[in-house]
C-alpha cells in the first residue's frame, strides 16, 4: 500500500509539472537577454549612451570618406555633358588600367554584354534578359564619359555599380570599353 501511495505522488507531481509547462515559453530563463533581444529603433534616443544621446543623420552636404560624388546629374542633359567628359587616368599606365579594367569587366559587365562586348553575353544567351546592344551599333555613340555615367547611374534595366566598384575602377572598366569599341569596329 505504501508503494501506491508513492507512486500516485510521484505521477501526481508529474501531472502537476506537465500541466505547468509552457513548450512556447520556458519557465526559466538562466539568462533571459539572450532569448528575448531588445530591439532599438533607428535614431530613438537610448538611455546607455553618455548624456542619452541618439544617433544622428549625418550633417547636410557632406560626402564619405574616399568617395567622391560624380559631377553629373543622372538626367538625359547629365548623360549629355558627360559625354565630353575625358577620363581622368593617367595615360602612361593605360596598359596597366587596361588590365585591371579587363578584370572587372568580367567581373561585372560580361556576364551580359559578353567578353568581346558584343551583347552575347551567358545571360543573353540563355534569354535570361534581352536588348543588350553591342558596342560596335553604329545607333550607340558611346564614349569613356557616358560608359563612366551610365555605370554610376544606371540606364534603363542595367543597375548602377558604384557601390560594387569605386571611382577609379568604374573608370579602368570605361577605358576597356572603348578598346572593345575599337576592337568591334575595325
Amino acid at each position: 500500500m505504501n508503494s501506491f501511495i508513492k507512486l500516485g505522488v510521484v505521477l501526481g507531481l508529474v501531472v502537476l509539472v506537465a500541466s505547468c509547462a509552457n513548450k512556447n515559453r520556458p519557465n526559466y530563463q538562466y539568462m533571459p537577454n539572450m532569448y528575448e533581444p531588445v530591439g532599438y529603433e533607428t535614431y530613438e534616443q537610448v538611455d546607455f549612451l553618455p548624456f542619452q544621446q541618439e544617433a544622428m543623420l549625418p550633417p547636410d552636404n557632406t560626402i564619405s570618406r574616399g568617395w567622391m560624388p560624380y559631377g553629373f546629374e543622372n538626367t538625359p542633359e547629365g548623360k549629355e555633358l558627360a559625354r565630353l567628359n575625358p577620363s581622368p587616368l593617367d595615360s602612361l599606365q593605360r596598359e596597366e588600367n587596361l588590365v585591371v579594367g579587363a578584370k572587372m569587366y568580367g567581373i561585372y559587365c560580361a556576364i551580359c554584354h559578353g567578353n568581346k562586348g558584343d551583347g552575347q553575353g551567358t545571360l543573353v544567351k540563355r534569354e535570361k534578359i534581352l536588348g543588350v546592344p553591342s558596342y560596335a551599333d553604329a545607333a550607340r555613340n558611346i564614349t569613356v564619359g557616358t560608359t563612366y555615367h551610365t555605370m554610376q547611374h544606371g540606364l534603363n534595366s542595367m543597375g548602377s555599380y558604384a557601390s560594387q566598384m569605386n571611382n577609379y575602377e568604374i573608370w579602368q572598366v570605361s577605358e576597356y570599353v572603348m578598346k572593345l569599341k575599337q576592337d568591334l569596329t575595325k
